[in-house]
């Protein structure tokens, strides 16, 4: 998915034809980019996806190309200032997380796949110590044996997972739905098992208020079957699944390919 400036693709997440899949957040105020240095690789936030995409088949030759890689903050133009990111890149196997501060280019190893905003990535996983009691099975009385306590509800196993829709609530809420998630075995399963993950961190037009009578809302969400180089994704207004297939195009081809987004709801009427 990106937005296509002078013909130039600004790509909000992508994935290669090799299954190696990467995706940039918003990491406002921490997010830090380098100054351009003489003798290394320097490469503007803008250009790091296809940079990295283009040249690298998993997650362990992408770290070779950051060990020599400089981010830097040079802006695609006057009217696309620097964004500030961090990213998360995937292959089949694992998930690293990359994130360039003050203190330098981080690169974390990511055990639990998922990235949101801020605070920094070692920040949201420290604070998913808060929530080590929590499981998807109905818990046992643990606050004392001198109470007869009980279970009045389903699902009070994850009593104290958070529900509000800050990023590093919706770091835990999407990790501990992810991990504890049951897919069917089928691609069709997969892709609806998806969706509902990340169902789980979804925002809602008038919950979240960034500026006057103006929201911050899921534009989209999407998800790739890296090994066969489609691409789902519903938008806010249209949660019928659209996919494009690479393969059905020329994968040598040096044009850009677009696809308009298809954002108007769809009802399927039985009678």
């Amino acid at each position: 998915m990106a937005h296509v400036a002078g013909g130039y693709p600004l790509y909000y997440d992508a994935i290669n034809e090799k299954g190696l899949g990467m995706a940039g957040l918003n990491f406002v105020g921490n997010a830090k980019y380098q100054e351009p240095e003489k003798g290394r690789e320097n490469v503007a936030q803008f250009e790091f996806i296809p940079w990295i995409l283009s040249q690298c088949a998993n997650v362990a030759e992408a770290r070779e190309y950051l060990d020599r890689m400089n981010l830097v903050g040079t802006t695609f133009s006057e009217h696309f200032p620097a964004a500030q990111l961090h990213w998360l890149i995937a292959d089949e196997n694992e998930a690293i997380t990359v994130e360039c501060t003050a203190a330098g280019l981080n690169v974390y190893d990511n055990p639990v796949g998922v990235l949101t905003n801020n605070p920094p990535f070692e920040t949201q996983m420290f604070m998913l110590n808060n929530y080590i009691g929590l499981s998807p099975k109905q818990p046992q009385n643990r606050f004392s044996d001198k109470l007869e306590l009980k279970t009045y509800s389903r699902g009070m196993g994850a009593l104290g997972l958070p529900g509000d829709l800050s990023s590093a609530s919706r770091f835990a809420r999407v990790a501990y739905t992810k991990l504890n998630s049951v897919s069917g075995d089928d691609e069709e399963s997969s892709v609806s098992q998806f969706f509902h993950i990340l169902g789980s961190v979804d925002q809602q037009r008038g919950c979240c208020e960034v500026a006057e009578g103006k929201y911050e809302i899921t534009i989209y969400t999407s998800c790739c079957n890296a090994s066969k180089g489609i691409y789902y994704y519903t938008t806010y207004d249209n949660h019928s699944v659209t996919a494009v297939d690479m393969h059905r195009e020329k994968l040598d081809g040096t044009g850009l390919v677009t696809y308009q987004v298809d954002e108007k709801m769809k009802i399927n009427f039985v009678n």
